[in-house]
């Protein structure tokens, strides 16, 4: 089975237009993916995709990027184990131009809790997140950055049937971001997303706005 996606960009803001295509088949165990992106799209009049991306996953075993324009490769291992019956889920992300190692960790308490670590090899770059989940419609994330000394707070709530609404605020930077998932409104082989940015440190102004639409195809 071959699926598609076609994804625009647009906003308020006037620099965060783009287009992207996404085209992915399932050969046996594996997910082949490629993707094309442009970040420069206006009026709609030229196409110059500037980003391809190639990918390989065997789904909770491995995930291959390779990323055609920056000439570079991304390794990402995972796997999930048991620890006096709690489940453990890790992930080992390699990225090779930037010489990075990236650690990921989640324990899982139970359906509603759930606490994850990340952190970068060789740096004091390390975040702690907590997720609990109430009563299935609500979740609330507080993340603390160990680098920055600073906490940051998702909160997000399902509504209508699968939409959902999500505010998540970066006490550092003073930044509060609201996001609107919408699938009630179109048909269920699209989505609409709504997004708005405040930056609380200069006081209430006019939001950044973007909206992001989506469609899947089949064939």
């Amino acid at each position: 089975m071959m699926n598609a996606a076609v994804s625009f960009i647009g906003g308020t803001n006037g620099n965060k237009k783009g287009l992207s295509a996404t085209l992915a088949a399932n050969p046996g165990d594996l997910k082949l993916r490629a993707s094309l992106s442009d970040t420069n799209f206006s009026d709609g009049s030229t196409l110059n995709f500037d980003d391809l991306l190639l990918s390989v996953e065997k789904p909770g075993s491995f995930i291959i990027d390779f990323d055609i324009t920056k000439k570079d490769v991304q390794f990402q291992f995972m796997n999930t184990f048991k620890v006096e019956g709690k489940q453990i889920n890790w992930s080992y992300s390699h990225m090779r131009n930037d010489h990075r190692t990236v650690l990921d960790g989640t324990l899982v308490f139970d359906t509603a809790n759930k606490l994850s670590a990340r952190h970068e090899l060789g740096s004091f770059k390390c975040k702690l997140k907590y997720s609990y989940v109430h009563r299935g419609l609500t979740t609330f994330e507080p993340c603390y950055d160990l680098e920055k000394k600073s906490w940051d707070l998702a909160v997000s709530r399902r509504i209508l049937g699968g939409d959902l609404i999500k505010a998540n605020y970066e006490t550092l930077s003073q930044v509060l971001g609201v996001e609107w998932s919408c699938s009630s409104l179109v048909n269920e082989d699209g989505r609409v997303k709504v997004l708005a940015s405040f930056n609380l440190a200069e006081g209430f102004h006019t939001p950044k706005l973007s909206v992001q639409s989506m469609w899947h195809f089949q064939a």
